[in-house]
């Protein structure tokens, strides 16, 4: 479990495949310390997929740095996303 005050900030990857993003997740955790929260699969027609991550800013920038550059160069990325500093509020409901 994540403890709330370890979350600095929240990490966002959504792609247009089922496969893309787990392959993404998978890169993002082997590449920081952070904590996978969430993988939405298959959301909506046509497979769209995110992740989420949490973690302290700098690593859910490497993660997510790490789980775009994967993925990018084969067209399946949609967009990505490093919010710092969350809201006590956005913590509580993602966490």
């Amino acid at each position: 479990a994540v403890e709330m005050e370890d979350v600095e900030a929240l990490g966002i990857i959504e792609t247009i495949s089922v496969a893309s993003t787990i392959v993404a997740a998978d890169a993002a955790a082997k590449a920081a310390d952070i904590t996978l929260t969430e993988i939405r699969l298959a959301n909506g027609i046509g497979g769209k997929s995110f992740v989420l991550m949490v973690g302290d800013v700098p690593n859910v920038e490497a993660a997510v740095d790490a789980g775009v550059n994967i993925i990018k160069d084969e067209g399946l990325l949609i967009r990505f996303v490093v919010i710092p500093q969350l809201h006590e509020d956005m913590r509580q409901k993602i966490v």
